[in-house]
């Protein structure tokens, strides 16, 4: 089983609008709302995918009730722990030439005791399970070293981790050597403190971050595909040209399908190619829609990796 582990979920809540530009007015041409954070997401793709995942999270106030009513309607088994304060909503604006402006909220703090509950979670949950993917923010008064504890705990249990976050939680749970991160461009600017902007750049920054810890690396490149570091060697993955939709969540359906990828015993090139072919299937299609398996593997055609000599 795939372990997700959502602690900060959200409302998302996704307009698609016929144009975004400043100082004049864009018309809306659909609405969608529904359970979002970024192992929510992985779940989902794991599951359409025919995989077998358990989504964890948190949920609270009537946000939360919504969460938990969207993700009924997924399919997939999730199991909550219920927290005092309201889940958060975000906000997605996406126009017909995919310009996208995403609006999150912070998220709430948790008592203590909530803390202790996820932990308690978890830990039930990792010997039944093959991989734990730690996915997106924390909520303020979590500790910073709450992901690396997860990290830990896995590790114990003989459970490969995936690691997809950002700010102070990524950095310091890197140290413990999650299985593999996949930071997207800006993730990886800001864990490196510079603008990365050539191929070179990337590479450089690909080996710099696996030297910090984690035994693979994949740094997503958006409609550029990604570049990889892994045991079998340094890639890279060329996404064909599509037109674009809405490309957020495209970074948690290329963790998705590289998880669900390896968890069926795929080499790192074939697993990366089709985490890069999950991304860009997600990002041709409107707001929180994710691809499925046959548009996948479609993409999964065209897209190219080969070694980084």
């Amino acid at each position: 089983m795939i372990l997700t582990l959502t602690i900060n979920p959200a409302v998302d809540r996704t307009v698609t609008v016929d144009k975004l530009v400043f100082e004049d007015r864009g018309y809306i041409l659909n609405r969608d709302e529904g359970a979002g954070g970024r192992g929510i997401n992985a779940s989902h793709v794991i599951h359409t995918f025919g995989g077998k995942t358990l989504a964890l999270l948190t949920a609270g106030g009537a946000p939360g009730q919504t969460i938990e009513k969207s993700l009924a309607g997924m399919r997939f088994p999730f199991e909550t722990v219920r927290v005092r304060a309201d889940s958060r909503i975000n906000l997605t604006i996406s126009d017909k030439q995919g310009l996208t402006v995403k609006l999150n909220e912070v998220g709430a703090p948790l008592e203590k005791d909530e803390i202790e509950s996820i932990r308690k979670l978890v830990e039930a949950r990792l010997p039944k399970a093959r991989w734990l993917m730690i996915c997106g923010s924390v909520q303020p008064h979590v500790p910073s070293g709450f992901y690396q504890e997860m990290v830990e705990r896995a590790q114990k249990h003989g459970v490969k981790t995936l690691l997809d976050a950002d700010g102070e939680a990524q950095h310091q749970a890197i140290e413990s050597r999650p299985t593999v991160i996949t930071p997207n461009q800006q993730e990886a600017e800001r864990l490196m403190g510079r603008a990365l902007l050539t191929r070179p750049q990337f590479l450089e920054a690909l080996h710099r971050m696996q030297a910090m810890g984690p035994e693979s690396v994949i740094l997503s490149l958006g409609s550029r595909g990604a570049v990889a570091s892994g045991p079998e060697g340094v890639f890279e993955a060329l996404a064909p040209r599509i037109e674009a939709l809405c490309p957020i969540g495209a970074g948690d359906a290329l963790a998705a399908a590289f998880v669900w990828s390896q968890d069926k015993k795929k080499t790192f090139a074939d697993s990366l190619r089709w985490g890069v072919a999950a991304g860009t299937a997600k990002a041709t299609l409107p707001g929180i829609t994710f691809p499925s398996l046959e548009l996948t593997r479609s993409i999964y055609k065209q897209v190219e990796v080969r070694p980084v000599v």
